[in-house]
Parts: structure tokens; sequence; C-alpha cells
């Protein structure tokens, strides 16, 4: 579904992303894992169309097409990832505060006029986080961290994306929410979203994930299932506490 070639992100004078190259299959969870600074968020952002110094190919099929429908995301704005089938749910979760829940929701559907789908696909984020039906009048920036968490990755729902793309989603989360978030995400995998999941949550990440890259300052130095990786010597010293 997603394939990166050779990518090099740049802010001014940093060098953030050093030539890295990774896949993402359709229908899979991958996981992008590593310390502040090693280049999880800027390759996400990329992909995101919110970096603008960028070199490389990001070479996205959608859904069931073939390669003769691949597109390549360099230079493409947000707006037109989020029509290809891309949602972003970013890190520090950048709900928009004055606005309801529900108003919240309804701008993730912002290039959509299908209003039963909409509405359909409301629906849908209120089964998967329940409190957030309960509190669909409220502010945005009167929830609690956790609770903003999933109105931020139920937002990036509603644009009915085929790739869904975290970032550090259990960020400032307590354990038990932590535990609730991981869980969403393979439930969200299981309706057939292709999920790209950028984390420093390492062991939470590598237990979900099909499939793993592990970034050092900007560039990959490890890859493998997740379920390998959770067992590697040098992953369990690095980020496992031995």
């Amino acid at each position: 579904m997603l394939k990166i070639e050779n990518l090099h992100v740049y802010y001014g004078a940093i060098h953030a992303v050093k030539g890295i190259n990774l896949e993402i299959p359709e229908g899979a969870i991958v996981t992008l894992i590593g310390a502040n600074g090693a280049g999880k968020s800027s390759t996400i952002r990329a992909v995101a169309g919110l970096v603008k110094n960028v070199k490389g190919k990001i070479l996205y099929t959608p859904s069931g097409g073939d390669a003769a429908g691949q597109v390549n995301l360099i230079g493409k704005t947000p707006e037109e990832m989020v029509k290809l089938g891309i949602a972003m749910s970013p890190e520090g979760r950048r709900i928009l505060p004055h606005l309801t829940v529900e108003e919240n929701l309804q701008l993730g559907a912002f290039i959509r006029n299908d209003k039963d789908g909409i509405e359909r696909d409301r629906d849908h984020v209120y089964e998967l986080f329940p409190r957030l039906k309960e509190r669909s009048w409220q502010k945005g920036g009167t929830l609690s961290g956790g609770e903003q968490q999933m109105l931020a990755v139920g937002r990036a729902l509603m644009s009915q994306p085929k790739l869904v793309m975290l970032d550090e989603p259990s960020l400032g989360l307590a354990p038990l929410l932590v535990k609730e978030v991981f869980e969403i995400i393979g439930e969200i995998n299981a309706l057939g979203k292709t999920v790209l999941l950028v984390e420093q949550n390492a062991f939470a990440a590598l237990k979900i994930a099909s499939y793993a890259y592990i970034l050092e300052v900007g560039n990959i130095v490890l890859e493998g299932k997740g379920e390998e990786l959770l067992k590697d010597a040098r992953v369990k010293e690095a980020y496992l506490g031995g």
C-alpha cells in the first residue's frame, strides 16, 4: 500500500531523516519506534504532507488498486492526502478545544457530503469510544488527556481512510488507558484499515505490530516482525529495560 524509498527530511540545516526505505503492506499494522529525535514523527509528517523540505519517493497504492494506480505523495497537500484515503491522528492530539466532541468529529468528515454515511461512521466511532458519546456535547478542551486522544483517533476515522497514521497515541496516558488505546488500534485494523503507528512505547507497539522499524538519528537500524523484535537482545537492551 505504501512504499517509502530513500526518504530525506530536512528542517533548515537539520537533516532529520536520512534516506530511509520502508514498506507498509495493505491490512498490516506497521510501527516505527525509537527515542525522541529518531525521525519517527518526521517520517509520518512527510507522508501526511506536513513537511515541505522532503526528497525521495513516497509511493501510495490505494486499497485494492494495482501498480498502475500508484501515486507519489511527495508534493501533495494534506487535503489531497485525505482525499486519497490517508488520515492522521497527530502527536499532541491537536483537537479543536473550543468545539464540542460532536463538532470535532464532524470536522474529520470535511471532504465528505454523504450525510447518512457520516452519521453511520460517527455512530461507529461512538461504539469504539463510548466515553465520547457520553461527552458528545462537551467542549474538546475540557476532556481528559485520554479522552482527547480518543477524539483525535475518532476524528481521523471520520474521513473513511484506508491508511490510518497514529503519531504517539499513548503519549502521556496512564497505563490502563494505554492498554485501552492499543486494543482500539487492533479493532481499527480488524475493520480492514492499514495502520502506520509511531510510538515510544516499544513493548506495546511491538506486541501489536505485524512488522516494525527501529529508527535512530534518522536511520533505520533494525527491522523485522514485531514478535521477533520483542525477543531481540538489542531491542530488549535499548528499549525494553533489558
